[in-house]
């Protein structure tokens, strides 16, 4: 039999049991919470020391003769993935409250979202390597010195000292040293070459380069710049922010992106392959009106983008018709008929 203080302390204690089962399933909440928190950033930590530790292995020679700014990148990469493991402050209950879950949600995206475009450039960027036989180039030989620095390759023709000069950029993601044999046979000529290492092998991250070599070599009195692709297109803004400094352009497969027709004292060659499906033969008129008038084009006929280094073939470029000999031939013959113009 039932009494009315047994129903009232029954409903109580009811009560009671309610209260408790909301704790225990936001408790529960908050735990689900806190792992899937923790598996995200193991996740996250995993794959940012995978990946940076993936690329170095993968291109250790090229980036340990290159410019040092992509291994610190790799290796900064790999910190985070390591502070990503080692950290874990879990939140207590009170804090999860607190927090919204849109806060929650947003951080996580957000570190999604980092993790694909940081890792995702630093694999973009992987570098063209050069071929064996540019990379035996770098010995020299009877008629060339090759010196490879940390910031540059600098060529220098044995028995004279050199009263022209050519700073060249590569072209975007291209190993440096891949241009040593063509810039050999330029200066055989009687030119000192310097091949900067740009960082990240972008050229417009090192605009502003030729300027300190210029001013370690007072012995040479013209200076041309000259670059591949968008190497050229470095150098061209070089050419125009100094004219009274430089006396020559070399675009090889490549064009201005400011016009440099005022400036009709700058002597310039436009060397570019009638094949190349990046700096296509239409691409190179439409910049003709970005260049004096007294520019002197050479069109190779059945070269591509990648006949003008020697790092094998370039993903997306056109199909040549002419042996890779024969078009690097008349780059070398246009680029040292400028040279020897200054």
């Amino acid at each position: 039999m039932r009494t009315v203080g047994d129903a009232g302390f029954e409903g109580v204690g009811g009560a009671d049991e309610g209260v408790g089962g909301n704790e225990g399933t936001e408790g529960s909440a908050a735990v689900v919470h806190r792992r899937s928190r923790t598996h995200l950033g193991v996740v996250l930590g995993v794959v940012w020391i995978l990946v940076p530790l993936a690329l170095f292995l993968l291109d250790q020679s090229i980036l340990l003769s290159g410019n040092p700014a992509q291994v610190i990148a790799l290796a900064a990469s790999g910190l985070i993935g390591v502070v990503l493991l080692v950290h874990d402050k879990p939140d207590d209950r009170r804090r999860v409250r607190r927090r919204p879950r849109w806060r929650r949600v947003l951080g996580q995206v957000v570190g999604v979202v980092a993790t694909v475009v940081v890792l995702g450039a630093l694999v973009w960027l992987r570098p063209f390597a050069a071929t064996p036989a540019a990379l035996s180039s770098l010995a020299g030989g009877a008629e060339v010195r090759v010196t490879d620095a940390a910031a540059h390759i600098v060529i220098v023709p044995k028995g004279s000292t050199p009263t022209r000069g050519l700073v060249f950029q590569p072209g975007a993601r291209v190993d440096p040293r891949a241009y040593v044999p063509l810039l050999s046979q330029v200066s055989k000529q009687g030119v000192l070459v310097v091949i900067v290492k740009q960082p990240f092998d972008i050229g417009l991250l090192a605009t502003t380069a030729p300027q300190s070599f210029v001013a370690e070599h007072p012995e040479v009195r013209a200076w041309a710049v000259g670059g591949h692709s968008l190497g050229g297109v470095a150098a061209a803004r070089f050419a125009l922010d100094h004219p009274l400094l430089v006396r020559g352009l070399v675009l090889w497969a490549s064009y201005p992106d400011q016009s440099l027709a005022g400036l009709t004292a700058l002597r310039v060659a436009s060397v570019s392959g009638t094949r190349d499906a990046f700096t296509t033969p239409a691409d190179v008129a439409a910049s003709q009106a970005l260049l004096p008038p007294t520019t002197a084009y050479t069109r190779v006929e059945g070269a591509v983008h990648s006949f003008f280094g020697d790092y094998g073939e370039q993903p997306g470029d056109g199909s040549p018709t002419v042996s890779r000999a024969e078009a690097q031939r008349q780059v070398v013959d246009a680029t040292v008929e400028l040279m020897l113009s200054l």
